[in-house]
């Protein structure tokens, strides 16, 4: 497989951009050099094309934005029309209103809604909400919650989180409610935002999040869902619909606009009203044609069998892999988690190291045989049974090398480029 124009690129990168890449998760050191392309160009549906015009199936989808496929005809069209009358103006714009009637419409805790362009942005804003309304200064958080201050100083990654905000930032287990307790108890009145994911992996065991809800609320605090990757995934009205659980606030993000770029805060009025004493203010929060987007990737889901499609199609991905995993003889190296929307294989009774070797030696093998593979997986709608079955062929004969690799214990001779390195670690 050539790859000379990507190695080209990551040279010429590599001289004018910190860690080459805008986002860790994209960059060069989170694929196998010498087999994995580094940069693309295009995508069609589920498949996108390198700059050495190689061709992969794709299950990452941007990491998890491109909720209905790349190159969607309803949403590009959307997209250029609005372009033609201009992409940001000096004043509002009726997409403002219509969008966020629509995101009333279909979110249950939805009753205002103010636009941001990342899901940490949206996440940030949510916080200094909580902050100004409870009077209170402390977080409590237990997933990745994007790169800002107040969460990204609980990583391994804090260069340049002052200590003093670190302070203030607290991490507990999900699905633990014994955990969310012992901070609430640490920190006796200072809790202004509980914000976690209402679906992290697997579902959260029965019972958990109203009994979580209940506590945060009797604690004086307001509880925040982490919709940016759940959000449309599991219906429009997002993890809080499917699970049957309102949050106060609610955060949305990847999949609202298949791809452009823009997320949202929305949640109880009596908060939201408050916007109006906080800054929150951001000269490209009204930019039309990501609102276009989004307008059109809502319609399409409300439209057309594109949950179903997903659901389905993941459904028949996890089936087809644990099927594998099962007859390759793998099932105490290669475990399968979380939901049809929404999985990724795991590597239990090895150590973070030996993981993320395997891990990596498994990423190496599906690329060089045509699948973009992270060993995660946000299905599209634009992934059909002939992208399952093509996924569970590479991934067949990928899982053989695999067991051999497992069987004689030398992953590591294996490879042929260096092993993914970690992004960070939530420190414990």
């Amino acid at each position: 497989m050539k790859l000379s124009n990507s190695i080209s690129l990551l040279r010429r990168a590599e001289k004018v951009i910190p860690s080459c890449s805008q986002t860790f998760s994209k960059g060069p050191d989170q694929w196998v050099g010498n087999v994995s392309p580094h940069y693309l160009t295009r995508g069609d549906g589920a498949w996108v094309w390198d700059v050495d015009d190689n061709r992969y199936l794709d299950w990452m989808m941007a990491l998890g934005p491109v909720i209905l496929g790349y190159n969607n005809r309803r949403v590009n069209d959307a997209i250029q029309r609005q372009l033609q009358d201009g992409p940001t103006f000096s004043m509002m714009h009726p997409l403002e209103v219509e969008v966020s009637e629509l995101l009333v419409e279909h979110i249950p805790c939805a009753e205002m809604v103010r636009f941001a362009k990342t899901g940490s942005d949206a996440l940030t804003a949510a916080v200094r909400l909580a902050r100004y309304v409870t009077g209170r200064e402390h977080v409590a958080m237990c997933s990745y919650h994007g790169w800002h201050d107040w969460h990204i100083g609980t990583t391994t990654r804090d260069g340049g989180v002052p200590e003093s905000v670190k302070a203030l930032s607290h991490t507990f287990e999900f699905n633990d409610l014994q955990s969310l307790k012992q901070v609430f108890a640490e920190q006796p009145g200072k809790i202004a935002a509980v914000v976690m994911e209402p679906i992290v992996g697997d579902p959260p065991a029965q019972g958990y999040l109203a009994a979580a809800r209940e506590l945060i609320h009797a604690e004086g605090a307001i509880l925040v869902f982490d919709e940016i990757v759940s959000g449309f995934r599991f219906g429009l009205g997002g993890g809080q619909e499917y699970l049957g659980i309102e949050p106060d606030l609610a955060c949305f993000g990847k999949g609202m606009a298949n791809g452009m770029p823009l997320s949202a805060v929305t949640g109880r009025r009596d908060l939201m009203e408050k916007f109006d004493d906080i800054f929150f203010s951001s000269t490209f929060g009204g930019e039309t044609l990501s609102l276009a987007a989004a307008k059109a990737t809502i319609e399409e889901i409300r439209d057309t069998d594109a949950l179903q499609s997903i659901r389905e199609n993941g459904q028949a991905l996890i089936d087809g892999l644990l099927d594998l995993i099962n007859r390759h003889g793998l099932g105490e190296a290669i475990g399968v988690a979380g939901t049809n929307v929404r999985s990724g294989l795991r590597f239990p009774n090895a150590d973070r190291e030996e993981m993320r070797l395997r891990r990596s030696f498994l990423m190496q093998e599906c690329v060089k045989r045509g699948l973009l593979y992270f060993t995660n997986h946000l299905p599209s709608a634009a992934h059909r049974s002939a992208e399952v079955d093509f996924t569970l062929d590479v991934l067949d004969q990928s899982l053989a090398q695999f067991a051999v690799a497992h069987q004689n214990d030398d992953f590591m001779e294996r490879m042929e480029g260096d092993v993914v390195a970690e992004i960070f670690r939530t420190r414990t």
